[in-house]
């Protein structure tokens, strides 16, 4: 091979590994200054937090078609003063519609008037308010046998506040009587399950307006983020 074909491989030979190299290098500045992906998380909604210190803006709504009177069906049409209707197309004998749609297996509805309350399996069994302002489990209505007082108010109106503004201290007692403020109050006796977590000398609580139970306050516990029914004792 002659001087001059050697050095005009060498040439080419080096022309070919610093374009590789080039090219290695253009690649990796590419990846360095590519913004970096984040991980996408999925959000949590603001319904899968309770308590915590969340304290609700308002009491519960009433139970809208619940323990009322019932609804009256609408009455039936006049039939003397309506023509017989003409069912001038013959009959057919259609062979019955066939359901090819796959069948989904719906989710069992939440039965609280059975104290099932845990909507989410994070959620506490007993009732509770989601962060978003729900209320869980006051649903049962005006006519339930368990919230029933024959004498409503018995020993006066609660006139200490209600809502946000007005949080409580617990500072006494049990189910059957405990205070703050110099103001008592009673749990309901089928409620009594879903306080055996409250600490009855420190937790904070605020009181709203039953709207379905004459005689009947709600005592909502914003650490744990539930709440029972509970009456004013004076």
């Amino acid at each position: 091979m002659s001087s001059r074909t050697f050095l005009l491989s060498t040439s080419l030979l080096a022309l070919c590994v610093f374009g590789f190299q080039g090219a290695s290098m253009a690649g990796q500045r590419g990846q360095e200054n590519r913004p970096a992906q984040r991980e996408e998380r999925p959000a949590q909604g603001r319904e899968g937090r309770v308590g915590g210190g969340y304290i609700p803006q308002h009491g519960p709504p009433p139970a809208a078609g619940r323990g009322g009177a019932p609804r009256q069906a609408a009455p039936p049409q006049n039939q003397a003063n309506r023509a017989p209707e003409r069912n001038t197309a013959p009959e057919r004998n259609t062979a019955p519609e066939r359901n090819t749609a796959p069948q989904r297996n719906a989710a069992p509805e939440r039965n609280t008037a059975q104290g099932n309350f845990r909507d989410i399996p994070e959620h506490p069994n007993a009732p509770h308010v989601h962060n978003n302002g729900e209320w869980v489990g006051h649903d049962s209505g005006r006519n339930d046998a368990r919230y029933h007082l024959d004498r409503p108010w018995e020993h006066g109106h609660f006139r200490g506040g209600f809502g946000p503004g007005h949080v409580f201290r617990l500072e006494g007692g049990g189910p059957s009587r405990f205070w703050f403020n110099g103001f008592y109050f009673s749990v309901a006796p089928d409620d009594y399950p879903y306080v055996s977590d409250w600490l009855w000398n420190s937790d904070p609580i605020v009181i709203y307006e039953d709207p379905d139970h004459p005689g009947w306050y709600l005592a909502y516990n914003s650490r744990l983020g539930t709440y029972v029914h509970v009456e004013y004792l004076g």
